[in-house]
């Protein structure tokens, strides 16, 4: 077996991806593809290699994610956008081979010490560059073809990294079984993607979410993905009715600003099939918006990069707005109360998922990948919810500081270690606050060193410098003094409220 299997059996002729407003058939990817696994292979790139990918949503992600796939080596999506110092703890962490850069990630990548780094051997370009140990990618899709590997359903596929459910950002281990197994899972939902569909690409593809879900079901079932790079809720409009597109999945930022959208006609969304929504809680107030004015029965689900990702799916059921539907086929979950039992019906309790869809741990870190995984193999999400009597989940609340942005993780020990490296710094903690455009914020409270004057400016911008924009605080407030419990622990419900 082998995930990139996936786009071996659809028509030569059938449209797979249309990117920067060129279609590339099923035929010409796997051609693509082919060409591109015998120019990573010469390369050096074999099986259980790592391959960093710091590409947006473009034909190069898609044939190199594919190609690293068949050789049977590790794909490592990485946000393109992400700053040298985050990227260089990302490629430290991982070890690869091999990294694909795209223009707009080539400063930062440039940035980092590659000494740290001795396992990369080579930096392929998607721009055409060239140089000693620089390759253009348009150079290896003209190699001659390599075969496919095969690989057990055990074997590595992915790498993302992942905030989680266990404190800082660490690289979660997929393997093709988990992944494979996640596609029919999320095609067991009374209304899923099928060939004839026409799919809205905007989710990165570097995210769980846009990887299976927006990649991996639409090119298994033979359907067209429209590749997008940023999203900007007028002009997306046009590309959804040139291109005839039947399917939207979103983060809830997405659909939020559409709904805000006074100018829309009712009309706007009239030939989408399916409309769905993850990543974060999407503000139920929106859901009613965008039903209200367009027609939308937005389907909301739940999941998380350890569960390849998707565990429950409300699209085919009964509308019921705020709910995150039923959970998936193939997919076991438990509300589970304080004390380790199934919480009484009714009452909330941690979202506990079993199934061949966990993910196998977190790389070089046994100890938080215990705090995740139980003995017999439950994942411990850190998510509350409660179901009605007819199985319907609904997310209550979270167990953990974990901060969610436009359905990015973000966790507060990151942000705040990187404050505290600014020289002017004593003190710093970092609270989610809801935001109506990205679900949630991060907002700072810190303290200054004695005699030290900061401004709200400087302290956000030492933040961007260091940090992915998400994840950089959007509010600082400079205060005397943190409030804190017994023990000296900072009281964070504190700052919420």
């Amino acid at each position: 077996m082998n995930l990139a299997h996936l786009i071996d059996d659809h028509p030569a002729d059938a449209v797979a991806l249309i990117s920067r407003g060129k279609p590339t058939t099923y035929g010409t990817l796997r051609d693509q593809v082919a060409a591109m696994r015998g120019g990573l292979s010469a390369l050096g790139v074999g099986r259980n290699d790592r391959v960093a990918m710091m590409c947006g949503n473009s034909r190069y992600f898609v044939v190199t994610y594919l190609a690293v796939l068949g050789l049977g080596a590790v794909a490592v999506p990485l946000n393109p956008a992400s700053p040298g110092p985050e990227l260089e703890h990302e490629l430290i962490t991982i070890a690869p081979v091999a990294a694909v850069v795209e223009p707009g990630a080539m400063a930062a990548f440039t940035s980092i010490d590659r000494s740290l780094v001795p396992s990369l051997r080579c930096v392929i370009a998607t721009d055409g560059a060239q140089g000693p140990d620089v390759t253009s990618i348009d150079s290896l899709l003209v190699s001659p073809p390599a075969a496919m590997v095969e690989v057990e359903p055990s074997d590595l596929a992915v790498m993302a990294f992942t905030s989680g459910t266990a404190g800082m950002p660490r690289a979660a281990m997929l393997s093709h079984g988990n992944l494979v197994t996640n596609i029919v899972q999320s095609r067991s939902s009374p209304i899923h993607i099928e060939s004839t569909d026409v799919v809205y690409g905007v989710l990165p593809l570097f995210h769980i979410f846009g990887l299976t879900v927006v990649l991996g079901i639409t090119l298994t079932v033979g359907a067209s993905v429209v590749l997008v790079q940023r999203f900007d809720p007028a002009t997306a409009l046009d590309t959804i009715h040139e291109r005839g597109v039947t399917v939207i999945p979103g983060a809830p930022p997405m659909w939020v600003a559409w709904s805000h959208f006074d100018e829309l006609p009712a009309d706007s969304f009239a030939g989408i099939r399916l409309a769905l929504t993850g990543a974060s809680k999407m503000p139920e107030e929106a859901l009613v918006r965008l039903h209200d004015r367009f027609g939308l029965q937005l389907a909301e689900g739940y999941g998380l990069t350890e569960a390849a990702p998707v565990v429950t799916s409300a699209a085919g059921l009964p509308w019921r707005p705020g709910s995150i539907g039923k959970v998936v086929d193939g997919v076991e979950v438990r509300l589970v109360d304080e004390s380790g039992d199934d919480a009484v019906h009714g009452d909330a309790g941690e979202i506990w998922v079993k199934g061949p869809n966990v993910f196998q741990g977190y790389l070089n870190d046994p100890e938080a990948t215990a705090r995740a995984l139980t003995v017999d193999g439950w994942l411990r999400t850190g998510d509350v919810a409660i179901a009605d009597d007819d199985g319907y989940l609904y997310i209550v609340d979270r167990m953990k500081d974990l901060i969610i942005v436009s359905g990015f993780n973000v966790y507060p020990a990151e942000v705040e270690e990187v404050l505290l490296e600014h020289p002017g710094i004593g003190e710093a903690v970092v609270v989610g606050v809801p935001h109506p455009h990205t679900g949630e914020a991060v907002k700072a409270y810190v303290v200054c060193r004695p005699g030290v004057h900061l401004d709200e400016d400087a302290v956000i911008e030492h933040c961007t410098d260091h940090l992915a924009r998400y994840k950089a605080p959007t509010k600082v407030m400079i205060v005397d003094a943190l409030p804190k419990g017994f023990g000296g622990k900072v009281l964070r419900r504190d700052l919420r409220s």
